[in-house]
């Protein structure tokens, strides 16, 4: 039986953090508008687990029976490595998988035809294989570039960590 993949709420302090997440697959909503009151509200009625940098919303969460994490804020790597072994996460980027760093939606692989136009002409020539976010108020256009390997390297490295 295939285990179910977490779900989270991440408050205005994490915003990196929900962006990497997010990268990883995993379905993450990000509310930097929302006081605490209504992340809380949201957290209860959404059943994601709400990671936060507060210590005070941590409280109130585990007062009200919530699923919530409380992150340090500051050490992106350190986050990610705490997190995956919390919530036995996987640190690996699978396009596949991946959801838009910006709004959360699913990506789809699309070819050269589709991001004609919408990528600079020198990556069009090299890159064969992009994707696009599904949301079409976002269709942010991503391929496998020089950031792609910068984050594979700070995964392996999260990955490696002792702990």
């Amino acid at each position: 039986m295939k285990r179910e993949e977490p779900r989270f709420l991440v408050d205005g302090m994490l915003g990196s953090l929900a962006r990497w997440l997010r990268m990883l697959g995993y379905d993450v909503e990000y509310e930097s508008e929302k006081d605490d009151e209504e992340l809380l509200e949201e957290a209860a009625r959404s059943g994601r687990i709400l990671l936060t940098g507060d210590l005070e919303l941590y409280r109130r969460a585990l007062r009200k029976a919530l699923k919530a994490y409380l992150v340090k804020v500051g050490d992106r790597d350190e986050a990610l490595h705490r997190l995956s072994r919390r919530f036995r996460l996987r640190l690996t980027l699978n396009p596949k998988l991946s959801r838009c760093p910006l709004c959360n939606t699913p990506l789809k692989p699309v070819g050269r035809r589709e991001a004609e136009g919408k990528v600079p002409p020198s990556v069009l020539r090299r890159k064969r294989r992009f994707w696009v976010c599904r949301n079409p108020g976002c269709g942010k256009i991503y391929w496998k570039g020089s950031h792609w390997d910068k984050i594979k390297d700070t995964l392996r490295r999260v990955s490696n960590r002792g702990g």
